[in-house]
């Protein structure tokens, strides 16, 4: 059996080595490192794949979050909502332009954001909704999107760890994970389920004046070549990345069922484990497990951690410290009994080894090492 990996990027590289190596050929032979035509092909491509009207690639997740806050013209003080279980990122944006983070606490099943939590949170200065699709699966859009036309609101859907999702309202209608608010942003980050081989990111929108203000912000505010119409950044996909990543999209629907038979196998050897809650699926959303993420129950999670490194087998906490409780974004509007699932999940959460290379042999050892502990 080859070793176990959190993520196996090296094995999926040499799957698709021969395009790879192909593809960043020729932008070294081109010199196009930055705006290349690469990036325009990338980004249109990925549009057709999303059916979204508008992609602007840039440098990370990050910054499209905050370039997606910013085209939304907020003033200091707006309130933004976000889920209190989640990566900082989506938090640490809203505090860098001077807004105020609103957190709520987690759905137990999901661990998405959640839509009754979300409802109490609405106040006169909410402006903003960032919903984020954890995981893998989507937050209850439908629910959020009408929440958020009653009040006005507008929504950031943070599709970094689920993009090639896809969600289904009730009249039957389907839209990919990012592409339902008004603005959509994603990270390529080398481990997500479409990632390149350094940093990226990206912004989806059907709103052609989003679009543009996107572009300008990402471009140092500029439109015209050294005329600045408004205040900007400096975010772009590089054309290495973008080469990297127009050679994976193809492949991406294959790679995310790759993930969800891994992800059925381990359904099958945990389903009848009581001290195991394995991930609940939104019946809305499919899941294209960016994480295959245990609720542990009455069992020692460090213990179990250690006897799997023991047996060469990873395994990682995400998210260990939920939002409230991180020193950065402490507020005395928060106490820890208004996040009761936060605070569960935080302190019960193990990710298993989730990759497109996982076989057979490694998930029945992987699965055989947990019970081995469980029972």
């Amino acid at each position: 059996m080859k070793k176990i990996e959190m993520v196996d990027l090296k094995s999926q590289y040499q799957k698709i080595k021969t395009e790879v190596d192909a593809a960043m050929q020729s932008v070294m032979d081109s010199g196009a490192f930055v705006k290349g035509q690469l990036v325009k092909d990338f980004e249109d491509r990925l549009a057709k794949y999303l059916d979204v009207k508008h992609v602007i690639a840039c440098a990370n997740g990050t910054d499209a979050l905050q370039i997606a806050l910013m085209a939304l013209d907020l003033k200091p003080g707006d309130e933004v909502i976000t889920t209190d279980f989640t990566f900082v990122a989506t938090a640490e944006v809203i505090a860098l332009l001077h807004l105020t983070p609103i957190l709520v606490d987690a759905d137990p099943f999901t661990y998405n954001i959640d839509v009754e939590a979300l409802k109490r949170a609405i106040t006169p200065k909410t402006k903003a909704i960032i919903p984020v699709h954890l995981f893998g699966q989507c937050a209850d859009m439908e629910a959020i999107l009408e929440i958020a036309k009653a009040n006005n609101i507008s929504v950031i859907e943070d599709t970094a760890q689920a993009t090639g999702a896809s969600y289904t309202f009730s009249n039957g209608d389907t839209k990919k994970a990012g592409c339902m608010g008004d603005i959509g942003t994603t990270s390529f980050f080398p481990t997500k389920n479409l990632a390149c081989y350094g940093d990226g990111g990206a912004l989806f929108t059907n709103n052609d004046e989003l679009a543009k203000k996107i572009k300008i912000i990402a471009n140092h505010g500029m439109e015209v070549r050294y005329y600045h119409s408004m205040i900007g950044i400096n975010s772009r996909l590089d054309t290495l990345q973008a080469a990297v990543l127009d050679v994976k999209l193809p492949h991406l629907d294959e790679y995310n069922a790759s993930r969800q038979r891994a992800a059925a196998a381990y359904d099958l050897a945990f389903k009848d484990v009581k001290r195991l809650q394995i991930p609940t699926r939104n019946a809305s959303s499919t899941h294209i497990f960016h994480q295959y993420t245990l609720v542990l129950n009455a069992v020692d999670r460090d213990g179990l951690k250690k006897h799997l490194e023991s047996k060469g087998i990873p395994s990682m906490v995400y998210y260990p410290v939920p939002l409230h409780r991180q020193e950065a974004y402490k507020s005395d509007r928060y106490s820890d009994v208004d996040f009761p699932i936060s605070e569960h999940l935080s302190r019960n959460v193990l990710s298993l080894p989730m990759h497109t290379e996982l076989d057979d042999e490694q998930i029945k050892y992987i699965a055989d090492s947990v019970l081995e502990f469980i029972k």
